[in-house]
């Protein structure tokens, strides 16, 4: 079952422990505190602590290095809906965080025992490696070598596995009670979208040289000289701009996604809260069981699905970068 946390996170962990301690003095929360879109978005936003079962506290905050709540930097636009939507600078140590941080050793100790096995007995032996064998295969033969080229492919193969169990590993976690899928923050698929741009950008360069990368933006067109002064020069703003928006587009897929399949999870659950000390809660919490599960099994292909998208179209924007034509 996925990230059924039962806080009422909001904006600041002093309104969320508010919210929280409201809840409880409701007996579980009403229809308002539990169908609210705050404390909904609770439930997939990023935190300064770990929600847990009741009786083992009901939550445990994050050990931070700076002691203070001040913020460091706040956003400010003049555009209030954009300012609301940035948080201020806090440099504090969150879940998603620790959970990246989890994955990054997960993924480290897998592969190292995965290497020293495959060297020590020539070939995978047992389930867990053949499974993993499988997946990296998979990647090379069906997503690097046909869009990037036999040749450059195994060059990029590297970033494009460690970008596919990445995410993978943090969709997976979002299964777990409790627990969060750290894809479900802007800031993390932004980060993975900004490595690939930067490799696109890398790689066609070094490619192509810097001079021609960029010229390579404007396909070949027979103008006249006339013509192409003014047509060639919007072309290549044009084709930037995409660029730039393939990769926005790139993260928001993987955010929208995740953040989509743990926001259905939670007004289902929500429901069970909404009804509580009801009659109605009878017939409600067998049906919202049975619905998180349903939906726990499609976010189980989802989490497989949204690696495999992400890495095939980094892959794909790869290939275009350094095969232009």
């Amino acid at each position: 079952m996925a990230d059924h946390d039962h806080s009422a996170s909001t904006d600041t962990p002093n309104e969320a422990s508010h919210a929280v301690a409201a809840s409880d003095a409701h007996g579980g929360g009403g229809t308002h505190s539990a169908l609210s879109a705050g404390h909904l978005i609770g439930h997939v936003k990023d935190a300064d602590y770990f929600d847990l079962p009741r009786f083992l506290g009901g939550q445990w905050k994050i050990p931070q290095i700076r002691a203070s709540n001040e913020p460091i930097y706040k956003f400010h636009s003049g555009f209030k809906p954009l300012d609301d939507r940035i948080d201020p600078v806090m440099l504090k140590v969150t879940k998603f965080m620790v959970l990246e941080a989890l994955v990054a050793v997960i993924l480290v100790v897998v592969f190292t025992r995965l290497a020293s096995k495959l060297r020590r007995d020539g070939t995978a032996k047992g389930m867990w490696a053949n499974a993993l064998e499988a997946m990296i295969v998979f990647i090379r033969d069906q997503v690097a070598r046909p869009a990037i080229g036999g040749h450059d492919a195994d060059r990029f193969l590297p970033f494009l596995l460690t970008a596919f169990f990445f995410i993978l590993t943090c969709n997976l976690l979002g299964l777990v009670p409790w627990a969060g899928s750290a894809t479900g923050a802007f800031a993390v698929t932004g980060a993975l979208a900004l490595l690939t741009f930067a490799t696109v950008i890398c790689s066609g360069m070094m490619k192509l040289g810097p001079v021609g990368f960029w010229l390579a933006q404007v396909p070949h067109m027979d103008l006249p000289p006339v013509l192409a002064v003014f047509i060639k020069p919007m072309i290549f703003v044009i084709e930037v701009l995409g660029l730039c928006i393939k990769h926005f587009i790139l993260a928001m897929r993987l955010l929208v996604n995740m953040m989509a399949g743990h926001l259905v999870l939670a007004v289902i659950m929500a429901f069970i809260a909404a009804s509580y000390a009801t009659l109605a809660w009878w017939a409600v919490m067998p049906a919202s069981l049975f619905g998180a599960v349903a939906i726990s099994l499609l976010e189980l292909l989802v989490a497989f699905l949204q690696a495999y998208i992400f890495t095939f179209l980094s892959a794909l924007f790869i290939g275009m970068a350094v095969h232009p034509h």
